[in-house]
């Protein structure tokens, strides 16, 4: 079993057009509060991010926001929902800081922010650079077809089984977190045949 203590989430800095959407982030937050985690995310409370990250703290979980210098603007930070900001110079410094502290990862609904995110840190995974969960919480089905997408590159030939199946994928915010959990870093070698 993982020793889980932080999870990056990553997700849209808009609420989408769905209220599920909000509500899935809200019970995330609540889930992770539950399980004493606490929440590295990008540090603007907007939309899904800023859901997420209310939902938690108002619960007492410990909340660390991680803002590039250029984000770092009252229409960004709205009001104040971290323990901890820490200001970084780029995008770049931000994404390294969140993956450095964090012992798993977990995509919310989002746009192209949160898919380049995400695939970055799955892609570290089946390259050995790190052995943390990699998560989507697949809110309303929100993730279907970006998940019937991976399962067409297994079929090709692009992505191994084994890599493909790593990827944790729930729809329930506990049971993702009880998944991630009990995760296990077991996947072959991306070059190996």
């Amino acid at each position: 079993m993982n020793t889980i203590q932080s999870l990056a989430i990553f997700c849209g800095s808009s609420e989408g057009n769905n209220p599920m959407y909000a509500q899935g982030a809200r019970e995330l937050g609540k889930a992770m509060a539950k399980a004493d985690l606490r929440l590295i995310y990008g540090g603007g409370n907007r939309g899904l991010m800023g859901i997420v990250a209310e939902s938690l703290y108002e619960r007492g979980g410990k909340v660390i926001g991680v803002l590039p210098e250029a984000l770092n603007r009252s229409d960004v930070r709205l009001h104040k929902v971290e323990d901890e900001l820490i200001v970084v110079p780029t995008m770049h410094d931000r994404k390294a800081k969140m993956y450095e502290m964090s012992d798993g990862f977990v995509a919310l609904p989002g746009g192209i922010g949160t898919l380049e995110e995400i695939f970055e840190v799955y892609t570290w995974l089946q390259l050995g650079y790190h052995h943390k969960p990699v998560a989507f919480l697949n809110i309303g089905g929100f993730y279907d077809k970006l998940l019937d997408f991976l399962s067409y590159n297994v079929s090709q030939g692009f992505l191994k089984q084994d890599h493909f199946k790593a990827l944790v994928v729930e729809t329930d915010s506990t049971k993702l977190i009880e998944r991630i959990k009990l995760w296990e870093p077991k996947i072959s070698d991306k070059l190996s045949h």
